[in-house]
């Protein structure tokens, strides 16, 4: 099975930027697609951005195009989300998942295991 962690989520202004981590262990992470979601209070789990095994994929919600930026370093185990131009509607809880089978959905149900999140506080 696949443990995901993530971290470095925080509180900053608007304008500014993040980078959040997801460190996966258990199974061999470079055979799964990687994905990041974020729930904020009142609304349902979204896509964020995901990425297929080998980075030759990388699909973005177009309310985050140009401003996030996914990638991975399978040699780490681990996927990034560089968060540039964060505004406070990115407020939210920002999860990580992998997906048993091939390519990068949008739908929360087609991932298979999931982080336990870590909390981004854009303020205006």
């Amino acid at each position: 099975q696949v443990q995901l962690v993530e971290s470095g989520g925080g509180a900053v202004q608007a304008g500014g930027s993040l980078r959040l981590s997801c460190a996966a262990s258990g199974r061999t992470f470079t055979n799964y697609p990687m994905g990041w979601f974020r729930s904020a209070p009142g609304k349902e789990r979204e896509f964020v951005a995901g990425i297929t095994r080998y980075e030759r994929s990388t699909p973005y919600a177009d309310s985050v195009k140009g401003r996030f930026t996914i990638s991975r370093d399978n040699a780490k185990n681990t996927v990034y989300l560089q968060m540039n131009t964060l505004k406070p509607e990115d407020t939210a809880v920002h999860y990580c998942a992998a997906r048993f089978r091939e390519g990068v959905v949008s739908s929360t149900a087609s991932w298979d295991v999931w982080g336990q999140g870590t909390q981004v506080t854009v303020s205006s």
